[in-house]
């Protein structure tokens, strides 16, 4: 099991968690995601290491930007 947090810019609503997290739960291997829009994050936990380049283009096809891990 792994667990990562990172850093979204661009989330201002339920709606902009909803996409970002749709996104993401799509990733092979992903089991839960927690999207904060007030802190900017989304935590994954998933049953294997991501790649971080796959995250940011999920980030990217919801609409919003990868700036960071935690």
């Amino acid at each position: 099991m792994s667990t990562q947090t990172y850093t979204v810019d661009g989330m201002t609503c339920g709606h902009c968690a909803a996409a970002v997290g749709s996104e993401l739960r799509a990733l092979a291997g992903v089991t839960d995601v927690r999207v904060d829009v007030a802190a900017g994050t989304a935590t994954v936990d998933s049953s294997a290491p991501l790649d971080d380049d796959a995250v940011a283009a999920a980030v990217v096809e919801a609409g919003y930007t990868l700036t960071g891990r935690r």
